[in-house]
């Protein structure tokens, strides 16, 4: 269950918490974004069903257009996953997103929220330098293709916990 309050709509763009219903087309579109490293489908199973979890989605209509999932332990969380379909972004999604995971992250206690990013993906390392993260560690050939990983960290307490009602 989530304890964060989920992002506004943007245009025909709404976000609902992630559910069993929703896992087929979250590996599809997981397999297309990222298909040297797309999870399995039992992955994001165990992934919502784990208490530390808090998992979203984005939807155009009935178009899943992307996801994003948050760990929480103690006071440190980190970004499991966030995923924009190509054709969406630019739109404020992964940002919209991305804010929720650190409310959520917030209201489970997390002080401090962590990452990684593909070196190859300047996009993805822009949006987080822009809210708040800096690059601590740099994890050599880790991803399937060999392509290094930037850790990101970002203090919670630099990101609103809380939308006003």
């Amino acid at each position: 269950m989530l304890n964060a309050k989920l992002p506004a709509d943007i245009g025909t763009i709404t976000f609902t918490e992630m559910t069993l219903h929703h896992l087929e087309a979250v590996h599809i579109l997981e397999t297309d974004l990222f298909p040297a490293d797309a999870w399995p489908l039992e992955m994001f199973l165990a992934e919502l069903q784990h208490p530390t979890r808090g998992y979203i989605a984005a939807f155009d209509r009935d178009l899943l257009v992307g996801y994003a999932g948050v760990m929480s332990i103690a006071e440190t969380a980190d970004v499991q996953t966030i995923a924009v379909r190509p054709t969406y972004e630019g739109r404020g999604i992964g940002r919209a997103m991305l804010d929720f995971l650190h409310r959520e992250a917030a209201a489970r206690g997390a002080e401090t929220i962590l990452l990684e990013v593909r070196a190859d993906n300047p996009r993805a390392q822009d949006l987080y330098t822009k809210n708040g993260y800096a690059h601590i560690h740099t994890r050599p050939g880790y991803y399937n293709d060999g392509v290094d990983a930037l850790i990101m960290q970002a203090p919670l307490t630099a990101h609103p916990t809380t939308e006003s009602e």
